[in-house]
């Protein structure tokens, strides 16, 4: 038997808000590098390989993808982080032979990998975490700014279309984080970025 594309660790059928004015499917890959301690999704944080007994597989969300040709607009890679998965561009191709179009959640920490799939998304939502000295605080994983950054001027050059976006917890960044932080979004041109504080429901307990 060969192997999924990628790990899935939850999918959504039909969704209104993954990305922006379009109906689309949502498929949650399982894993990401970054351990961001506000995360809303900390069960997609582990690397696990096998699929949530409450989730299809893969065959089985290509199959209901099948049956819902001409009823969605398009199919959104989220997560977790998609880039981790080193079978995206070819699960992407998949998708998109079908005649759908394509979107992608990601935090930019392979920016080599997202070169490569840049070419075969029709949309990106980026989040940008912080200012980029203070990502590491963020993240809690070395050298992550430098990588996020990268990304996010690849993804600038590249002429897709994206939204970027920040979701930020108070206890992590404070108001001078938050000036560094629109100081370089205005040096990026991003006057539409959106902010948001983080929510706490469904967030991993903090350490008192």
């Amino acid at each position: 038997m060969t192997p999924p594309p990628i790990r899935v660790g939850g999918f959504q059928a039909m969704s209104l808000c993954d990305w922006p004015g379009q109906i689309v499917a949502t498929v949650f890959c399982q894993g990401c590098p970054w351990d961001c301690p506000y995360c809303h999704n900390p069960q997609l944080i582990p690397p696990r390989p096998e699929t949530p007994a409450d989730c299809p597989d893969w065959d089985a969300i290509l199959d209901l993808l099948q049956d819902r040709r001409g009823l969605l607009d398009g199919v959104v890679f989220s997560g977790g982080e998609p880039t981790l998965q080193r079978g995206l561009p070819d699960a992407i191709g998949q998708v998109r032979r079908m005649g759908f179009r394509i979107g992608l959640h990601t935090a930019g920490p392979y920016p080599g990998r997202l070169a490569r799939v840049l070419p075969l998304l029709d949309w990106v939502g980026f989040d940008i975490k912080s200012g980029k000295a203070d990502y590491d605080r963020v993240t809690r994983v070395k050298g992550s700014g430098a990588r996020a950054h990268a990304s996010l001027r690849l993804l600038l050059a590249s002429g897709v279309d994206h939204e970027t976006r920040t979701t930020y917890d108070p206890a992590l960044l404070d108001n001078a984080a938050l000036a560094r932080l629109r100081a370089e979004l205005a040096g990026l041109g991003l006057d539409r970025h959106k902010m948001q504080p983080c929510r706490t429901t469904g967030t991993r307990p903090r350490d008192p």
